[in-house]
């Protein structure tokens, strides 16, 4: 892998939208069927929104029901999971491992071939 990317919390809320900064860079959630790719089915390869690094392709997002965008697998070495305790559970949570910016949760309730949801 590349060099991680850096930025300044500065330079992160000037190339990001104020809820992109609190998803992404605060671990936040946005609310669920409000996102602009929860149900998009576009064809090509989804990217990470701080940094441009190829995440997902598009043949592995599948429908979870839950209103966020769903994978059952992620593009090679993408990713990086993170053992994450918070709100009283153990989850693991999901970053673009090229700038550490929070994609969501893994869980164990997607389909095959991986029975991963990457939410």
């Amino acid at each position: 892998m590349n060099e991680k990317i850096v930025k300044t919390e500065k330079e992160w809320k000037d190339k990001l939208t104020p809820e992109e900064f609190y998803v992404t860079r605060q671990h936040g959630t946005e609310a669920p069927f409000s996102g602009k790719y929860y149900d998009i089915k576009d064809n090509g390869t989804y990217k990470c929104i701080c940094c441009g690094s190829p995440l997902f392709e598009s043949d592995t997002k599948f429908d979870s029901g839950t209103g966020w965008p769903s994978y059952f697998e992620s593009i090679e070495d993408s990713i990086t999971e993170i053992k994450d305790m918070s709100h009283g559970m153990i989850r693991t949570e999901v970053r673009c491992s090229a700038c550490d910016s929070h994609l969501g949760h893994l869980f164990p309730d997607g389909p095959e071939p991986t029975g991963l949801d990457i939410a």
